[in-house]
C-alpha cells in the first residue's frame, strides 16, 4: 500500500472513531464537572487533533491544497452541532441556518447540472475520448479549485458517456487493457446487485422516519448503477488509449492520467515485484507489473473522481499486451518529435524471475 493511501485511511479511521465516540459519550447537557471535562476533551479532538491529522495525512503527505482544510473544520462544526450538549450546540446553530442558502445553492447547481449534463450528453456524440480528458485539456492552465470543480462536473457526463455504448461508439480503440477486476462481468453483476440491495436497505431503514427522504436517498443510491456500468465498460474496453498526442490511462472510473507522449522518457518491459517499491503508483491488480513508464517531468494522477491528485515521476502497469503499448509510444514519439526514444529507452529485459 502506498504511503499516501495509507495516511488517507489513517485519517478516515481517526475521524470515524472520533465522531463515533463523541456521539457515544458526550452528555446531552452540561450539568456536572465531568460533563465539562468531556466537552473540553472532545472540543480539542474535533477542532485541534482531527484538523492536525487531516493536515498531516491529507495536505502534507497527500500533497493537497491548504484550502481543503475548510472541509475538516466544516465537518467538525456539523458534528459538534449534532453531538455537543444543547447549551454549546446552540453556538453551532449557524450550521443549521446555513441549510437554507445551501439548499438554494444546491437547487441552482442541480438545475445548472441538468442543463450541462443534457448539453454534454448531446455533444458526447462526436467526442473521441473521455469527457474528463477534454475538460482537463480545457482547464489545464487554471488553478486547482477551478480544475477540481470542472472535473467533478465532467464526471457525470463521463459516466453516461461510458455507460451507454451508443454514446461511446466513436471512442478511439484501446491500445491494450489493464488487468482490472472491474473488467469482469461477474464483478459488474455483483456491484450492480449490491448497489440495488443497498438502495433497498436505505429505503427500509429510513421510511419509518420519513417516506419522502427514504425515496430520495434510495433513488440517489440506485442512480449509482450508471457509474457501476461506466466503471465496467471503462475497465474492459477503454483502460489504455491514445488521445491526440496524449496517453490516457484509466484506473477504472475512479482515477485517470493523461500524459503527453513526449513527456515519456523511458519505457521498460520487465516483471516488477510491487512489494519492492510500495510507494510507486501501480495500475492493474496482482503482485507484479509488466511495463514501467518514466516521465521527464512529474505527471498528475487524478484519483477519487479527479479530486485526489498525486504527482508521480513514473508508473508501472500490468497490461494484456505490454509490447504493443511500448511500440505505440515509440512510433508516436518517432513521428511527432525529433527526439526519438532510442533502443535503450524502449528496453526489454529478460527477467530471471520469468525463467
Amino acid at each position: 500500500m502506498r504511503r499516501s493511501v495509507k495516511f488517507r485511511l489513517i485519517f478516515l479511521v481517526s475521524a470515524i472513531i472520533s465522531y463515533s465516540l463523541g456521539f457515544q459519550f458526550l452528555p446531552e447537557s452540561i450539568d456536572s464537572v465531568n460533563s465539562k471535562g468531556l466537552l473540553g476533551i472532545f472540543s480539542t479532538l474535533y477542532f485541534l487533533i482531527l484538523p492536525f491529522i487531516y493536515w498531516f495525512c491529507i495536505i502534507k503527505v497527500g500533497e493537497q491544497k491548504l484550502w481543503k482544510m475548510l472541509l475538516i473544520f466544516s465537518l467538525s462544526s456539523l458534528m459538534a452541532r449534532l453531538s455537543f450538549p444543547v447549551e454549546v450546540a446552540a453556538y453551532f446553530e449557524f450550521i443549521a441556518w446555513l441549510r437554507y442558502p445551501i439548499i438554494a445553492v444546491l437547487l441552482a447547481i442541480q438545475l445548472f447540472l441538468m442543463v450541462s449534463i443534457i448539453k454534454a450528453l448531446w455533444q458526447a456524440r462526436s467526442l473521441s475520448g473521455d469527457p474528463r480528458v477534454h475538460i482537463l485539456d480545457t482547464y489545464q492552465e487554471e488553478d486547482d479549485k477551478k480544475r477540481s470543480l470542472a472535473l467533478v462536473m465532467a464526471s457525470e457526463p463521463a459516466s453516461w458517456y461510458y455507460a451507454i455504448p451508443y454514446l461511446s461508439r466513436k471512442h478511439v480503440n484501446a491500445i491494450t487493457s489493464l488487468s482490472l477486476r472491474s473488467a469482469s462481468r461477474l464483478h459488474w453483476f455483483m456491484m450492480t446487485l449490491g448497489t440495488l440491495a443497498l438502495a433497498s436497505v436505505v429505503y427500509l431503514l429510513i421510511s419509518p422516519w420519513s417516506e419522502l427522504v427514504a425515496i430520495i436517498l434510495a433513488s440517489i443510491v440506485s442512480y449509482s448503477v450508471v457509474m457501476v456500468m461506466a466503471n465496467y465498460r471503462i475497465s474492459r474496453y477503454f483502460s489504455v488509449y491514445g488521445h491526440d498526442d496524449k496517453l490516457v490511462i484509466n484506473n477504472s472510473v475512479w482515477g485517470f492520467m493523461s500524459v503527453n507522449l513526449t513527456d515519456i522518457s523511458r519505457v521498460e518491459l520487465d516483471r516488477y515485484l510491487r512489494k519492492e517499491d510500495k510507494e510507486a503508483l501501480h495500475f492493474g491488480y496482482g503482485d507484479t507489473s509488466n511495463i514501467k513508464l518514466s516521465f521527464k517531468q512529474p505527471q498528475t494522477y487524478f484519483g477519487g473522481l479527479g479530486q485526489l491528485t498525486e504527482q508521480v515521476d513514473s508508473v508501472d502497469l500490468q497490461v494484456a499486451e505490454p509490447h504493443q503499448l511500448a511500440d505505440y509510444i515509440r512510433n508516436h514519439v518517432a513521428r511527432g518529435s525529433t527526439e526519438e526514444l532510442t533502443a535503450d529507452d524502449i528496453k526489454t529485459q529478460e527477467a530471471s524471475a520469468l525463467a
